[in-house]
């Protein structure tokens, strides 16, 4: 088997990135697309131009750096063209300003809390509200919610 891949080592680039973009799709990550597609490309390349070990070595390892950078590159450009519309991600509270909501307890000493979803968020508000009263929500302090009457 070393004798045939000595005699045809495209064989073991185009083996090994079958392998590696097989291995790829099981675990789904990223990490190894990049060097199955060089070691692709590096058995297409030793197929078309043979050279030796060491510099098949040397092609495998440069092409896997360049796919990957150029990968990066290309994510980067992409992440700095989106609209930042998604900058609140996982900022629940930023996402609720702006929006009218019911108050299910009266707030007294302009404190309380307020129901949105399946959470109780603390809410504050310049005056004593009763409940039942229509708010929106106008600011984020921290964890808590600051309404006034809508």
């Amino acid at each position: 088997m070393i004798d045939a891949l000595l005699v045809h080592p495209h064989i073991f680039w185009l083996s090994l990135g079958g392998v590696l973009l097989a291995a790829e799709m099981l675990g789904g990550n990223g990490y190894l697309l990049w060097s199955g597609v060089a070691a692709i490309v590096t058995g297409l390349l030793v197929w078309l131009l043979p050279f030796g070990w060491e510099w098949q070595g040397a092609l495998f390892a440069v092409l896997t750096l360049l796919a990957a950078w150029l990968w990066w590159r290309w994510l980067a450009s992409r992440v700095r063209q989106q609209p930042r519309a998604d900058s609140q991600l996982n900022q629940r509270g930023q996402q609720l300003v702006g929006k009218v909501f019911t108050l299910d307890s009266a707030l007294s000493n302009g404190r309380g809390h307020m129901r949105v979803g399946d959470s109780s968020w603390p809410v504050t508000a310049d005056d004593d509200l009763p409940a039942g009263s229509r708010v929106e929500v106008i600011a984020v302090e921290g964890i808590t919610l600051k309404v006034r009457l809508h």
